[in-house]
């Protein structure tokens, strides 16, 4: 495994890096103080963690980095004061920070005095992250106990190496407790990116790249300010085709979904699940840049068969929580058949996990975007609609239902789906002047029909509300939301 001198080597720009650490205190214990120093020797370091500042492709960095050859990585502690020194420096500094943990924890010579110490690493990596600096954290075969428990798990975006051990309690100590070995596959890095829990598994040598792409998407270069832009608006007149025509068209399997825009955004860095042992499959959560402009991205995948379900909510909110800790714009795609209904779903807390979504959306202090962009059925659409502003395809629709599940309910036959699609108001146009969308984007005549096309204008319009989205003041949006509401009209049955 690579030692902290070769990684850093392999991830910061050549012969930028400057530590930052003073020489450890002295021991008293003689045992101790001979197991340190005969550590210090064998890893060519003088403690298990290395700090200091450089750069990956030219942007300022700090760096917390193990080494694992230093008695297991282990944290006492003067690693332990060195992470928090570090850190607190950091954010000091402002600047973002990249930590590279290979650990078995918790330093056993040290004991409790050491063990307790995970708070306060916990308090000061909090702390960066409230003043809007990204955190990223590579893991390392092996990270356990008390490091992947504290400062390894707190990650805007975390990734791993192929096939190393990864978990909290140590397979070595499980057998020894429990008598039996610990099961199989569980404690790897491919298994926790399947669970939701890293971002990505990459070898080392894709960590630069990487981390040069995260810290480009997560800390973007100031806008230049133009407060006065006015905000984009619907251009020239829109047809009005048939309800249930832009319900039939937008299930045409043809259709272009989020995917083909993404294909069209600047870059694109796929995030994995909800952080806490969630992965859905539903819901694309990535870091975007349109036109210039990085954003957190939530969006329905329509090519995926199976529904959303609470964890693809959930994966939503940890987009949220991410946008609102580094203040970038939080973007929403809806294309979506409806959520999944099954025990599970139920059991999960999908009804809940639809209002938190609405909840957290309206309360988010960064700027948001919802763009409709094909089937917008029930829950799993009204979960990410609220925006301070909303952009519909000519198509896109939104219904409490799926046309047929309205009509059985309204007339007991789901064959007048047309009908009741016609009385409900679905449509773009309805959604407009109802005060739900700001602006229609046009088909021509219909997305399947040019699918490299539109997926490129929804991309244009996108960069254009971004641009004009993150000139905005805070004060204003919030009493944006607040205003929205009021405004909803009520239209008459058709």
């Amino acid at each position: 495994m690579p030692g902290s001198a070769s990684l850093i080597a392999a991830v910061l720009d050549a012969g930028s890096f400057v530590g930052w650490d003073a020489p450890p205190p002295p021991v008293a214990d003689d045992a101790y103080r001979a197991a340190l120093t005969a550590a210090a020797r064998r890893a060519g370091t003088d403690e298990s963690i290395v700090t200091g500042q450089g750069r990956i492709a030219g942007r300022a960095v700090a760096v917390v980095c193990s080494e694992y050859g230093f008695l297991g990585g282990s944290i006492g502690a003067t690693a332990a004061n060195r992470i928090v020194a570090a850190v607190e420096r950091a954010t000091a500094a402002r600047l973002p920070l990249l930590a590279s943990a290979a650990s078995g924890g918790t330093r056993m010579q040290e004991g409790t005095p050491a063990f307790v110490r995970m708070a306060p690493i916990v308090a000061a990596v909090t702390a960066h992250k409230a003043a809007g600096l990204p955190y990223l954290v590579h893991l390392r075969h092996p990270t356990t106990g008390g490091v992947l428990a504290s400062w390894g798990s707190l990650g805007h975006v975390t990734v791993a190496e192929p096939g190393a051990l990864i978990g909290f309690l140590g397979p070595t100590v499980y057998e020894a407790l429990h008598g039996r070995p610990f099961p199989a596959g569980v404690q790897t890095a491919e298994a926790l990116h399947d669970h939701g829990l890293v971002d990505a598994v990459l070898p080392t040598s894709l960590l630069r790249g990487i981390a040069a792409r995260a810290l480009a998407l997560l800390a973007p270069q100031p806008p230049a300010t133009d407060a006065a832009t006015p905000a984009p608006a619907p251009r020239g007149p829109v047809p009005e085709p048939p309800a249930w025509e832009s319900v039939r068209r937008t299930r045409h399997p043809g259709r272009p979904g989020l995917h083909a825009v993404l294909r069209h955004a600047d870059d694109a860095l796929p995030l994995s699940g909800t952080g806490a042992g969630e992965r859905g499959e539903a819901l694309v959560l990535a870091l975007v840049r349109f036109g210039g402009t990085a954003c957190v991205l939530a969006g329905h995948d329509r090519t995926v068969s199976r529904p959303p379900t609470p964890a693809d909510l959930r994966t939503a909110r940890r987009g949220m929580r991410l946008a609102g800790e580094l203040g970038l714009p939080f973007v929403t795609v809806i294309d979506t058949a409806g959520a999944e209904l099954s025990p599970a779903a139920e059991w999960g807390g999908l009804a809940g996990e639809i209002a938190r979504c609405l909840a957290d959306l309206q309360q988010l202090p960064a700027p948001t975007l919802s763009v409709l962009l094909g089937q917008g059925t029930g829950g799993a659409a009204i979960a990410l609609l609220p925006a301070d502003r909303v952009v519909a395809a000519r198509h896109a629709w939104l219904g409490p239902l799926p046309p047929e599940g309205a009509a059985t309910i309204r007339f007991g036959d789901p064959a007048r789906a047309p009908e009741i699609t016609e009385a409900q108001h679905v449509r773009a146009t309805d959604l407009v002047r109802a005060g739900v969308v700001d602006r229609v984007l046009d088909e021509l005549p219909d997305a399947a029909d040019e699918p490299a096309a539109f997926a490129r204008r929804v991309a244009d319009v996108i960069a254009e509300e971004l641009r004009h989205l993150r000139t905005g003041d805070a004060a204003l949006r919030s009493t944006g939301r607040a205003a929205r509401g009021h405004r909803l009209v009520a239209l008459p049955p058709a």
